[in-house]
């Protein structure tokens, strides 16, 4: 006699194999939206061509959409599917779907943004199908996919947090491409910081003495936080480049500007590292006679937390597809920084 735990686990498996051939009807338009994001590689807060790519997929290729653009912010937007399911009157479940989409300077979409534009559509798409073919589901369900701009820089996520564009979601999901196929993987803390000296020109040969020089405070700043390393926990970071030195060789420069990334495992460690580094900072225009401004990004990043149950579940289900995920202790234990998530994981509850 079939128990209801069959019946269950049979609805299920049929769920499950609706969705991946919903995704697999729709991979040459995933693949093309893919592709066209990657051929108009957009930087933060200005994907605009990605934006309207992502916002068609939804109302011209994909059908059953509510769609809105510029959601928030200019270039972000939301679609909305359902909601479907029993109790008319009860609560819905609201499960998202995270699209990136902008790039690197120079580089373009080297990070793959385009492709967690497609993994975040496809989801959403195999959502939806599996919705659709389920007679009376047990719950109302509601796919959300939300576009977020400006992970690379300025922080879009945070952005959409702070103007209620996550309200009322429950559950959030994203892909990140990577080298290795991971659950998870734990991401860091981080605090982006742009520090300028301002010295005095004078030309390099004739009157050097009458010059202050700020490229010397950026040298000695950059060597600082070099040696400071040494005393740092192993799995703190801190990187930067120095991204204008001067004009001429003959001219001791008057501007230096630095842009440097601060990262811990746990938020509650940043404070700690952001106050060694002002030190390198402070003490570099001391010892040059400059002046020195330190200009924090917007916004600050959290460090992931984990969901076991929802990292679990991927894995099994993963696992049925063929994945075979990494059991590389260093990759699964290292703090990683590809993803700008943290601050949703800790606002979806």
């Amino acid at each position: 006699m079939r128990t209801a735990y069959n019946c269950n686990q049979e609805k299920l498996q049929k769920c499950k194999h609706k969705a991946g051939c919903c995704i697999d009807s729709a991979k040459d338009t995933l693949f093309a939206l893919s592709k066209d994001i990657w051929s108009c590689a957009e930087l933060a807060y200005e994907e605009k061509q990605s934006h309207d790519i992502l916002v068609r997929f939804f109302t011209e290729t994909e059908k059953g959409w509510s769609v809105e653009s510029h959601y928030k912010l200019d270039t972000a937007f939301r679609a909305t599917w359902g909601p479907t399911g029993v109790n008319a009157g009860g609560d819905t479940l609201n499960i998202g779907f995270l699209c990136e989409y902008d790039a690197l300077p120079g580089i373009g979409h080297a990070c793959g943004h385009n492709l967690i534009a497609e993994v975040g559509a496809a989801a959403a798409v195999g959502m939806k199908g599996a919705l659709e073919a389920l007679v009376d589901p047990p719950v109302r369900v509601m796919v959300t996919v939300i576009g977020t701009p400006a992970e690379e820089e300025g922080g879009g996520k945070i952005d959409l947090i702070e103007a209620g564009g996550f309200e009322g979601l429950d559950l959030v999901f994203m892909a990140h491409p990577s080298q290795e196929d991971a659950a998870y993987l734990p991401d860091m803390a981080e605090d982006d910081v742009t520090v300028k000296y301002y010295g005095k020109a004078s030309h390099a040969a004739a009157y050097p003495w009458e010059g202050i020089n700020a490229l010397d405070a950026a040298v000695l700043a950059y060597n600082n936080l070099s040696v400071l390393r040494q005393q740092l926990k192993p799995d703190w970071r801190l990187h930067g480049i120095i991204k204008h030195g001067g004009v001429k060789p003959n001219i001791i420069p008057a501007f230096s500007e630095l842009v440097f990334y601060l990262r811990t495992p746990k938020r509650r460690d940043l404070p700690f590292l952001r106050e060694k580094a002002e030190q390198c900072f402070r003490s570099a225009a001391m010892a040059t006679g400059c002046r020195v401004e330190l200009q924090y990004g917007p916004h600050e990043y959290h460090n992931i937390l984990l969901n076991k149950t929802l990292t679990r579940l991927y894995e099994e289900n993963g696992k049925a597809l063929g994945i075979e995920f990494t059991t590389d202790e260093q990759v699964l234990n290292t703090p990683s920084a590809y993803v700008r998530i943290q601050l949703v994981s800790l606002g979806i509850e």
